[in-house]
Order: C-alpha cells, then structure tokens, then sequence
C-alpha cells in the first residue's frame, strides 16, 4: 500500500445532546461552547492535514473536551447520586481500505475498547486507546505495547484494575477537587432535591422542561490513509446510581465502526472474438507465415482484442473461423463500505437499542443501498427508533432522547493510490431532541465550511 494520501481528511465532533432550550442558552454561555467546539474542530483538523491517524486525531479532540468543565466528562463529569465521579471512555477503529495490514503504523483494524468507572485519571480516552493498543503482557505480568494487536482480547475494563495500568502506562491522574465544579455540583444538588414524582426532570418558569445533563462528548475521524476512528468520553448520567455502565463504554450501543465489502460487476469483461480452427500448411511452410503474418494480431490460437479479420480473411479458403467467448474467470470488481458512529443523549435509550450497531447494521444488511445518513435518521433522527423506545414515556422523561454522527467512506478497488483525487469521507448526523452541540467541516462545490450548531437552525442572539 502506497503511503500517499488516499482521502481528504474528515471529521465530526460532539458535545451533548437532549432537552436544550433556546431559553437556557443565552448568548455569552453559547458563545463559550462555539468558541470551544470551533477551537477543537481547527486544533484536530490540522493534525489530520499533517499526517495524524484517525485514531490519535479523535482521541486529542475528546481530551481537549474532557479538560473543557462546559462538557459532561473528565472534569466537567457530573456526579453520582452518592455524590462522586465515575467516567467512562471508548475509542473504535476499521478502514476503509481493504488491503490495510494491521502491522502498518497507520493500521485500520476493526477494534474496540471501553473503561467504565474510571476515578481521577484525567482523560480516561487516553486510557482506553492505551486498552486497544497495550494489552498484551509479559512474563512478568507488565503490559505490553502490542501496537494494536491486542493481546488480551479484552474490549471492556473496569475499575480499580484498569486505573492501576493507567499509572504503569504514565498517564495522568487529578485529585477528586480537579473535577469538582459548581455547575455539576448544583446540577446534583436540585436532582436530590426534586419531587420524587418528577425524578427525571424539573419545571421551568415558562413550563418547558430542564434534564440532568446528558452530555456525552464524541469525535469521529477520517484519515488521508481510509481509516476511521471513533472516541467518546462522558460523566454519565447526573445522578446516576455508583456503578451504573452506560453506553459509552459499550460496543454497538454508544459507539461503532465497521467496515465491508461490496461486490459492484466483473472487473474484466469476458474476452470475444473469433477462434481459428484449421490451419493447413503448404511445403511445410505455415499460411499464417505466408500470408497473414502482416495482418493479424499474433500467432495465438485465439483472436482477442479489437480485431476484426477482412471479408477475405473469413472467406479464406484456408482457414476456418468461428465466434468464440473467453470463458476464463475473472474476479469480480468490489468496493469497500467503511462507517463510524458516535452517540449522545439518553444512555439507556442507547443500550436498549444497541443503537450505534443498528444504524450501521441498516447501512450494511439493507437489501437495497441504504446510506448511513439515512440509518442514522432513521435510529437517532424524530421518530426514529430511539424516540420510540420510550413509548409514553416520551417526552415526558429523558428516555430516547438522543442524536448521533458519523462518516461513511468507500473505496473501490480499481481505485489507485496515485489517483491526483483525494477520495472524500461524508459526514452525517441527526438527533430528535432540543439540540446537539456539534462542529464539523461541511464541502459545498469543493469549499470547506466550519459549522458550529446547537439546535437545527443555527443560533440567533436575538431570540
């Protein structure tokens, strides 16, 4: 595999969705998460554009949103009911590539990793890249860098055990006041407080509904390579019951990335032409030397090509030809689908519906080509199977409340790597709720446009 670019780079982050009101939005609060969203958006793209992988472009964006207390992880996770801070982390990866070897430095394997109940380490994302890339061991029991390989085999770690490998790995840890803000802790505070009646939500003066935070954050990246990565971070729930697991840390719920192939026709046509069945010979001296040496082809037994012999080849009486079709196997012309999704909002909503696989599943089982623009709509967008899980509950709780992204690539095998056209990933999302902070880089007509958005119309300050 040619180590030239093969894709122009793309990416997708989010920081939270659910029940966000116009109302509890003012515009110096908006101004601060455009100004971060646009900063993280810039900072990731340009590791991308300077050889960054997928997978370490997608893992910086979430560490910068878990260092930023505006978001719902790292240290600006919400708390417990107990009153602590339990975080959870994932990161995916596939290419969209089909000849990617694994032992490539910029690899697209399909794995996934997660860390649930994570206390104090201060970007449990880099933690859980370093479960997919350092989980083999020695003899000794130390944790080996395996380089995406693996060892373990493990996708999910928890607690106390994974947090001693995140100090024999050197990552960093904060006390618990590091993560302590007042935003969370008052957040945490009025949900003790509530009418048990109304455990899910509180009333605002102009009767809209206000929710614990559910603010999930997430990045999905595309590489010059093909290959995809997805990494999202979360606090969980505010409130949450110690030792609840979420959807973050989980493989097909919060979070996915697959890819596969596709078969599109033959990619060589058979061969037809005509078959010379007799040919005599005079003095021992072949015809085809005396008299069709400057006409056809070659001396072959068959006649491929664009050849076409004259009338008075055919009527030759010296030879004889007849319509053949060249039945040799040809393989058949493929194209390699690659998707990646990312989820925020309602965790529970998202384990019940495993909804990160489903979306992907509907893109790749479909009888008929179904982009993942449309699955997405289709599990995360109104009406769509997240929202329907909640049944009566709708609306009236958190339940179903969500949104997703993602960005699909393809491939196609008669692609070549010194194609002068980078390739181009396309990024989706949708979500059914108030809003879903979002950042990404959209292509109008070959022009790269920074969006920055919170609801579906972009934000006025004069609402």
């Amino acid at each position: 595999m040619s180590s030239e670019p093969l894709f122009k780079p793309t990416l997708i982050l989010h920081g939270g969705a659910g029940a966000i009101h116009r109302s509890a939005l003012p515009p110096a609060l908006y101004a601060r998460y455009h100004a971060s969203l646009l900063s993280y958006l810039r900072s990731t793209k340009h590791l991308l554009e300077n050889g960054a992988t997928a997978l370490d472009a997608a893992v910086h964006a979430v560490s910068l949103m878990e260092d930023d207390e505006l978001f719902n992880c790292g240290r600006g996770s919400v708390f417990t009911s107990a009153g602590t801070i339990e975080m959870e982390a994932s990161v995916m990866v596939t290419s969209s590539v089909p000849s990617r070897d694994v032992t490539n430095e910029h690899a697209g394997f399909k794995r996934g990793a997660g860390v649930i109940g994570i206390k104090n380490v201060r970007h449990p994302i880099r933690l859980a890249r370093n479960l997919l890339r350092q989980t083999g061991q020695d003899a000794n029991g130390n944790p080996v860098d395996t380089d995406g390989g693996g060892g373990s085999m493990h996708s999910q770690l928890a607690g106390p055990y994974v947090e001693d490998l995140a100090r024999k790995w050197g990552l960093e840890f904060k006390p618990d006041e590091w993560f302590w803000t007042k935003q969370r802790w008052e957040e945490h505070r009025r949900g003790l407080n509530k009418d048990e009646t109304d455990s899910h939500s509180t009333l605002m003066a102009d009767g809209a509904h206000t929710y614990p935070s559910q603010g999930t954050v997430g990045c999905v990246c595309l590489d010059q390579w093909g290959d995809l990565a997805v990494a999202t971070s979360t606090g969980g729930l505010t409130n949450k019951f110690p030792g609840r697991v979420g959807d973050s840390p989980t493989l097909g719920a919060g979070f996915w990335a697959e890819a596969w192939d596709v078969d599109v026709g033959d990619a060589i046509p058979p061969s037809i032409g005509l078959r010379r069945i007799t040919m005599p010979t005079t003095g021992g001296k072949s015809i085809w030397d005396m008299t069709l040496a400057d006409c056809l082809p070659g001396p072959s037994s068959f006649l491929r090509g664009t050849f076409e012999p004259s009338d008075s080849q055919l009527n030759s009486p010296l030879l004889s030809y007849q319509p053949y079709i060249d039945q040799k196997p040809s393989l058949p012309r493929r194209k390699r689908r690659a998707v990646a999704v990312s989820g925020t909002g309602n965790g529970d909503s998202f384990l019940r519906t495993a909804a990160a696989r489903t979306a992907c599943a509907m893109a790749r089982f479909s009888k008929t080509t179904v982009s993942l623009a449309d699955a997405v709509s289709a599990v995360a967008g109104a009406d769509g199977e997240l929202q329907r899980s909640a049944g009566r509950r709708w609306n009236k709780t958190s339940e179903g409340m969500g949104g997703m992204i993602g960005i699909e690539a393809e491939f196609d095998d008669e692609d070549t790597a010194s194609s002068s056209v980078l390739r181009r990933g396309k990024v989706v999302l949708d979500f059914n709720c108030g809003g879903m902070y979002r950042a990404y880089i959209e292509d109008l007509d070959g022009e790269e446009i920074e969006r920055v958005m919170v609801f579906k119309e972009p934000y006025s300050s004069d609402r």
